[in-house]
């Protein structure tokens, strides 16, 4: 089961449960929040346990909870994860559960992506490059003021906790 997590604006249209339970995937629960850039909106989805960024353009919102397989997917083939890590991730991604958030500091992380997708991307984009966005959000230190044995770099702890929970 995966837990989706919309901040708050996006919760009229992706309306949570009352009670929670937590993801039993190798990447955890997923924060989606909206933004907008150069007047195209989009959708940036950040795994909780690696952190993680995705991007994708937010075209229906309300089908989230059937693209999340998907949308992680892709992103993990644009990170190069082995086939044999994503689909058992893919797997254990049904069904779907949408939560309250539930940890500030992811949230935190996501406003800072936030910031800087405007950097990431030139004036008239398009799909090709959000990957490229992507992978520049990917390579940023987050939690950067702490010991640096607890600083995260998401290209390199989302394939640690894959293979983790499902290599051999």
């Amino acid at each position: 089961m995966v837990v989706i997590r919309p901040t708050r604006k996006l919760q009229s249209v992706l309306p949570v449960a009352p009670t929670a339970e937590t993801s039993d995937t190798a990447l955890g629960d997923w924060y989606v929040n909206r933004l907008i850039v150069d007047r195209q909106p989009l959708l940036l989805l950040v795994s909780a346990t690696s952190l993680l960024p995705a991007l994708v353009r937010a075209r229906n919102v309300r089908a989230l909870p059937t693209q999340i397989e998907d949308i992680v997917s892709r992103r993990l083939k644009r990170l190069g994860i082995a086939t044999s890590l994503i689909d058992p991730e893919r797997r254990a991604m049904t069904p779907v559960q949408i939560a309250a958030t539930a940890d500030r500091s992811v949230l935190g992380i996501m406003v800072d992506f936030a910031k800087s997708v405007p950097y990431y991307l030139e004036r008239g984009w398009d799909d090709a490059a959000l990957g490229v966005a992507e992978a520049r959000l990917a390579e940023t230190p987050c939690h950067a003021g702490k010991a640096s044995d607890h600083v995260v770099l998401p290209e390199d702890k989302a394939p640690a906790v894959l293979a983790a929970k499902w290599a051999g």
